[in-house]
């Protein structure tokens, strides 16, 4: 089994990997969208300290974060079969469908979405974990 933290992603608040492949599966950690330099995607504050949060921005940097993550072990977003959802408000699920439906479709990866009380930092209101399906094999098989 192989672990990865991934250069250029933020750092995991704990001691666990970006990515672990266990055979043919790759497991990305939950995810969100916080920058290598610990800024938040998706939150913004004004000059008089009010903060905006987007989850429109902040779904698109967690999926692309997780693309990160797995190009890391030579696989992609078309590799994932299975994503859970975190959401911190569930009056954000639509909002966050409609980035989501910008990545997969129908035919993409099972999903499961939940909402939870609060993530680690306040500015978060999404975060994502994948399971996808990457042979450690490449050849293609002879017919």
């Amino acid at each position: 089994m192989e672990s990865k933290v991934v250069e250029g992603k933020a750092k995991p608040r704990g001691k666990f990997p970006h990515i672990k492949r266990a055979g043919d599966f790759l497991f990305v950690s939950g995810t969100s969208s916080r920058r290598a330099d610990d800024t938040i995607a998706g939150a913004v504050t004004d000059k008089f300290g009010t903060t905006r949060l987007d989850i429109r921005e902040q779904t698109r940097a967690v999926i692309e974060n997780i693309k990160g993550i797995l190009a890391s072990m030579d696989a992609n977003l078309k590799d994932v079969v299975e994503i859970s959802t975190y959401l911190v408000n569930m009056d954000d699920f639509e909002a966050y469908n409609e980035i989501y439906a910008q990545y997969f479709d129908e035919q993409g990866p099972a999903r499961t979405t939940v909402a939870v009380r609060q993530l680690p930092h306040a500015y978060l209101l999404i975060e994502m974990k994948a399971i996808a399906y990457r042979p450690l094999s490449r050849e293609k098989p002879k017919r």
